[in-house]
């Protein structure tokens, strides 16, 4: 595979850069700009972008001799080949970042849980440091567990039926006083109203208890 230098990012070609995912200047040297694009690294650098289907972040990719030096890399490091890359693991699992990474032929694997990135090289096949520790839960979110609808919601319906049937007999309570005090020709109604606020009182208990027995059945069924 063909590899290309420029002696600063901004001078490659667009029609020379195929990887939809990355730009010219992720990939060139972080102190001088300069860059040297081996062709079958970035490819698989492409390939395990698609594989994952979620951003790289890149730390680190080609790098000039005299930048290599000036951040401690290795005499022969890969990077001054344009064949390694350093990459954040915030958004990976290691696990499966690793997994992918050798399935799209990385054979190199320098494992830095401190400093939270894993370098990956086109070879030889080696590995150094410790793997990340195991993540006590899965990377990916999970889906929360559905909720009750509060318009189909059993308390919130007892409840609701409680509430209006106790306005309702404070309210004819309310009526009763007032009828009370009028004339005469509607005394004859008050008895009745007794009635309606008796059948009140019994909606207003029915309501408390469909709000009670709804509250101890989900409590059962672990949805609250």
């Amino acid at each position: 595979m063909p590899t290309l230098t420029y002696a600063h990012w901004r001078d490659v070609p667009k029609d020379a850069w195929p990887w939809p995912n990355f730009s010219p200047a992720e990939i060139a040297c972080r102190g001088t700009g300069q860059i040297k694009i081996d062709t079958e690294a970035m490819d698989r650098l492409q390939a395990l972008r698609d594989r994952l289907g979620k951003p790289l972040i890149l730390r680190s990719a080609y790098r000039s001799p005299e930048h290599n030096r000036a951040v401690g890399g290795a005499p022969a490091s890969k990077h001054m080949e344009g064949t390694a890359f350093d990459i954040a693991m915030a958004n990976h699992d290691p696990v499966v970042f690793e997994a992918a990474a050798r399935e799209v032929g990385f054979l190199g694997f320098g494992f830095y849980p401190r400093s939270g990135f894993i370098h990956i090289d086109l070879g030889p096949a080696r590995s150094w440091g410790e793997r990340f520790p195991a993540r006590a839960t899965a990377f990916a979110a999970e889906t929360p567990p559905a909720r009750e609808v509060l318009a189909e919601s059993r308390t919130l319906k007892g409840g609701g039926a409680a509430g209006v049937a106790t306005l309702g007999a404070a309210g004819v309570d309310l009526a009763q006083q007032v009828l009370s005090e009028t004339q005469s020709a509607i005394l004859p109604l008050v008895p009745y109203l007794d009635t309606l606020r008796w059948l009140f009182t019994a909606v207003a208990l029915a309501g408390i208890a469909v709000a009670i027995y709804a509250r101890i059945d989900d409590w059962r069924r672990g949805r609250r």
